[in-house]
């Protein structure tokens, strides 16, 4: 079954009970239940305990369910990886990858696992070897499960010593580059979170700019983010309606071998109609989420 939209996706310690009890009912895309960041070294274990009895009782109806688990070199990871593979979420989301080898030893080891083929990995891009291996990862192997990268740009900008300032002029760059790179291998891409949940004007502002980049979705820190996000990242009711209409207008035969025509008042070439494809597809989509997800 192809995935939903990821427009937002929500991250949630897995050593937080309550948390993951409330994500059930959220509004969110994706749910990424974490074992890395948000959890402390003495409580991994029973994180991942958590984590694991979280995924088996499922009821999270159609959001995507993702485990980010430690990296392969730390002292948790290959627990992590190997409770994951059994427990099988959707997707593993990888952190700190540096380069595809990372990518191509977890597909492997899922597939000695015995892991669905249903199930993808996503990728953590944290750290400056990543974005000058961007592309080399985004490539990978054609049958590796890499199916997203994720930004993290606050590791990013601590490894840099950028500064995150409004409109992130620093993160550009890195943004463009992994945009390119995700676009030119088929991943999807996923903006990194903003930092002050308070603050709802600036992370409106910083969901469109990601959108307008060309990232898929955002991820997230808190709840109160899911609204504005998926309003930024769900094509409008009249971007519906355009698309739409390109797409009957290049269907009529009088328009089979026309690569440019005019509808209304307004030239359109035939490149438009694969834009205007995905657009459908992405309204259609939201529209069959749970309605409690939309």
């Amino acid at each position: 079954m192809a995935p939903g939209p990821r427009r937002s996706v929500l991250y949630t310690p897995a050593s937080n009970a309550k948390a993951l009890a409330k994500a059930r009912d959220l509004a969110a895309d994706a749910i990424i239940i974490d074992l890395e960041d948000s959890v402390a070294p003495d409580h991994k274990p029973a994180a991942r305990a958590s984590a694991v009895e979280t995924i088996k009782a499922g009821g999270f109806g159609g959001r995507e369910l993702v485990l980010r688990v430690n990296g392969a070199r730390t002292p948790w990871g290959a627990e992590d990886l190997a409770a994951a593979i059994a427990v099988a979420p959707d997707a593993i989301l990888l952190p700190k990858v540096e380069g595809p080898e990372a990518i191509l030893a977890a597909t492997r080891a899922l597939r000695e696992g015995g892991a669905p083929e249903r199930i993808k990995l996503w990728a953590m891009i944290e750290t400056p070897l990543a974005i000058l291996n961007v592309g080399a990862i985004a490539d990978a192997a054609s049958d590796s499960r890499l199916a997203a990268l994720v930004m993290g740009l606050n590791d990013l900008a601590k490894e840099t010593r950028a500064r995150l300032t409004p409109g992130r002029p620093a993160a550009l760059a890195w943004l463009s580059l992994s945009v390119a790179a995700a676009r030119a291998h088929g991943r999807d891409i996923i903006d990194g979170v903003y930092n002050d949940f308070n603050d709802a004007v600036g992370f409106k502002a910083e969901c469109e700019q990601g959108r307008d980049l060309g990232c898929d979705g955002k991820t997230l820190i808190h709840p109160s983010q899911i609204d504005i996000c998926n309003a930024a990242f769900a094509p409008s009711a009249a971007e519906v309606a355009m698309a739409r209409a390109i797409v009957a207008a290049f269907a009529l035969p009088e328009n089979a071998g026309k690569g440019a025509i005019q509808l209304e008042g307004k030239m359109v070439e035939r490149l438009h109609v694969e834009i205007a494809r995905r657009t459908v597809a992405v309204a259609e989509g939201i529209e069959a989420l749970p309605r409690t997800a939309r």
